[in-house]
């Protein structure tokens, strides 16, 4: 794949009118590869506020104002849903969110540099400047990194930044492709993009996200009562369009789930909870939500934490992640790519665990001999400076 020559971009084209959007997207349906990157804002709100997508072809750059009076940004799906243009972004998970949200759908044939420099051999979530030095030796300034992109209008420094974005992230995504194909690790990425396919990463389940509070309590009827307003308050946040936690602190759900309240007044009385709050919509709907959980039968509410379940050896978590470790320097993958720390304490307790890392390619990498390793079939030991795998 021959690289991208830079000198013949122009200057990015700032996009406010639908049928220049239009003729932008059928010319960069005839690319192998777009880049892709937006600007957003959403410091007040749920939902992302988009501000500017840019994109780059081969030959041109455009930076597209979202915010443009009468601009159709739905022009834009064809070549999100063209599957033979391969849509290339870095770091894409909040990119992929605003377009989810927007079109209802996620992008078609999608590749992130992030998650590929991490097969690569470049380190747990690297930032996209230090891989555009590895790899290019270009420069990102970062001076508008933080700029309001809600304003208007944007400023030739503005369109200038969000250019280099995308015409950056050309030749990394080149240098990537030509190091995996090298290294015979295209297929890897490929597992990995299968996450960012799928809508269910973006829309968590809202009856199972009362776990990320970590209630420190047996209280079978308290958890009810957690998961239920839990669950409220997420599709409450997505009604008004406010962050969750602006809507109601995590405190202040837990505080609510272990006294119940059941009118206004008494509502009002928590933390973190105002009259005027207790006396609204959003009051009464919580109120609801409370009152349904607390109906609840005993074989409906949700298991209490275990608290004394089996607790892996802290030596053999040890010697684990001594291999792990080892297999990532052996193999110049990072470490996250192949098991989590939970992946390892399950690895230590159960004796083939329904994890990732004994799947695919990581189980070929890493999973194999963590096996081999629990049943003493191989030990490790020390050559040089390196661990390495004995084997009998």
């Amino acid at each position: 794949m021959s690289r991208p020559a830079r000198a013949r971009f122009p200057e990015p084209k700032l996009i406010t009118a639908s049928d220049d959007l239009a003729a932008v997207v059928e010319r960069l349906r005839s690319e192998r590869f777009v880049t892709i990157d937006t600007e957003f804002v959403r410091e007040r709100t749920y939902w992302p506020e988009l501000c500017v997508v840019q994109l780059a072809g081969e030959s041109e750059v455009a930076i597209i104002d979202a915010e443009a009076e009468g601009l159709d940004l739905q022009l834009l799906a064809p070549l999100l849903d063209d599957p033979a243009v391969v849509k290339v972004f870095h770091a894409a998970r909040q990119d992929l969110e605003i377009f989810l949200y927007k079109f209802g759908r996620l992008p078609v044939a999608m590749f992130d540099t992030q998650v590929a420099a991490m097969v690569a051999g470049f380190g747990d979530q690297v930032g996209y400047d230090s891989l555009v030095s590895a790899l290019t030796g270009g420069q990102i300034d970062k001076a508008h990194r933080f700029s309001d992109w809600s304003r208007r209008p944007l400023s030739p420094a503005q369109i200038a930044y969000a250019a280099a974005d995308v015409t950056h992230l050309r030749d990394v995504y080149v240098k990537l492709c030509e190091r995996l194909e090298r290294d015979g690790r295209a297929e890897w990425v490929g597992e990995e993009m299968a996450c960012l396919s799928d809508p269910v990463t973006f829309r968590p389940d809202p009856d199972g996200l009362w776990e990320r509070l970590r209630p420190r309590t047996g209280n079978r009827r308290m958890l009810g009562v957690l998961r239920g307003i839990t669950a409220w308050r997420e599709r409450e946040a997505q009604r008004v369009n406010v962050p969750r936690q602006r809507l109601l602190k995590d405190e202040s759900l837990l505080e609510i789930a272990a006294t119940a309240p059941a009118n206004a007044d008494a509502l009002s009385a928590m933390r973190g909870v105002s009259r005027g709050f207790a006396d609204g919509r959003s009051g009464i709907g919580l109120l609801e939500a409370i009152a349904a959980a607390q109906a609840l039968p005993e074989d409906s509410l949700p298991a209490a934490p275990r608290k004394d379940g089996p607790r892996p050896s802290p030596a053999l978590v040890s010697l684990l992640k001594v291999l792990l470790a080892a297999k990532c320097e052996q193999h110049d993958v990072a470490p996250r790519l192949l098991a989590s720390s939970d992946d390892i304490d399950r690895l230590a307790i159960e004796a083939e665990p329904e994890i990732p890392a004994l799947h695919g390619w990581r189980r070929e990498v890493f999973g194999n001999d963590a096996l081999s390793l629990k049943a003493g079939q191989i030990s490790l030991g020390v050559d040089g400076r390196r661990i390495r795998l004995l084997r009998p």
